[in-house]
């Protein structure tokens, strides 16, 4: 039976619609929306929120695009989708705060299929959430795993720890040899062992974000700060933007597949910086984050 589609593209929007309504009840400003069109075949609806009493910049993607053939960077690890006309649609989030205190997160779920005349569908679910802290506080990363264990449990024992692991190994920055914040969930090809078992997972995963994100931002937003932290919020949102560039799949995903620009690349922060060789201060708050991002068991 071929999966529904249609039904994932519903689930989807809606969700694009609850997030943005949250993150702007939190903020006090509304988003911004671009809807566009893929020559190949597709399109989306962007949602960006900017300079906002909270967030310097916040974007919620909904993409649906489609096309005779998957791109390299799909087929790279499954060699088997070359030759087959491919849809994917997903949403994806990025959030930028203003205060260094709160954390920078991202987040996204997804559905891919792909078929050619005479076979069976490929398809799978992929997706998941990460936060990346530039101050770290130990309330804030067990709530944040607490939550995401708890929406893994009704799916298995296992399915927490497989996919904490998995966001461990792929946010990981290997020319740096560090990580990029305190991980979370990742889950790609995700098809057993039905749609139906699957598709509930994503939207757990999909609904589970703001459970995990918003209350860290409500305990963090209102604290004091001055230009050294806004130096080295700066500064770490470096690691970010050299993360999404070299090694992140959906930005080449993207980019391959002719998806607007635009939309791909809100993922990065509005304003960055890189310093030679910097070090933070021995015995600092900014020197303690080497130590607090390094990969552990949280609860």
């Amino acid at each position: 039976m071929k999966p529904d589609a249609q039904q994932v593209k519903t689930v989807l929007l809606r969700l694009q619609d609850r997030l943005c309504q949250q993150l702007s009840a939190l903020d006090g400003s509304g988003f911004a929306e671009d809807l566009w069109q893929r020559a190949a075949g597709g399109g989306g609806r962007s949602r960006v929120l900017r300079n906002g009493g909270v967030f310097e910049q916040a974007g919620v993607n909904f993409s649906h695009v489609h096309g005779d053939a998957m791109p390299a960077s799909a087929t790279a690890h499954r060699p088997e989708l070359a030759g087959r006309s491919f849809e994917a649609m997903g949403v994806s989030l990025v959030i930028h705060p203003h205060n260094p205190y709160v954390p920078t997160s991202h987040a996204n779920v997804r559905f891919f299929i792909a078929e050619k005349p005479g076979a069976d569908p490929v398809w799978w679910f992929g997706g998941g959430f990460d936060l990346t802290p530039f101050y770290g506080f130990e309330e804030d990363a067990v709530h944040w795993h607490t939550t995401a264990r708890d929406l893994c449990q009704p799916f298995g024992e296992e399915v927490y720890p497989r996919y904490k692991k998995w966001c461990d190994d792929y946010f990981y920055i290997k020319h740096r040899d560090e990580q990029r914040g305190i991980g979370g969930l990742f889950f790609d090809d995700l098809n057993t062992p039905d749609f139906d078992h699957c598709f509930a997972f994503m939207q757990s995963v999909g609904n589970g974000f703001a459970e995990a994100y918003l209350p860290i931002v409500e305990r963090r937003k209102v604290m004091p700060f001055g230009e050294r932290e806004r130096e080295f919020q700066l500064y770490r949102r470096g690691r970010y933007v050299e993360f999404n560039l070299v090694w992140d799949r959906g930005t080449l995903f993207g980019l391959q597949t002719g998806g607007r620009t635009e939309s791909i690349l809100m993922s990065m922060p509005p304003l960055v910086r890189w310093e030679y060789s910097f070090e933070p201060e021995k015995g600092s708050p900014e020197a303690a984050l080497s130590e607090f991002i390094k990969v552990r068991d949280w609860i």
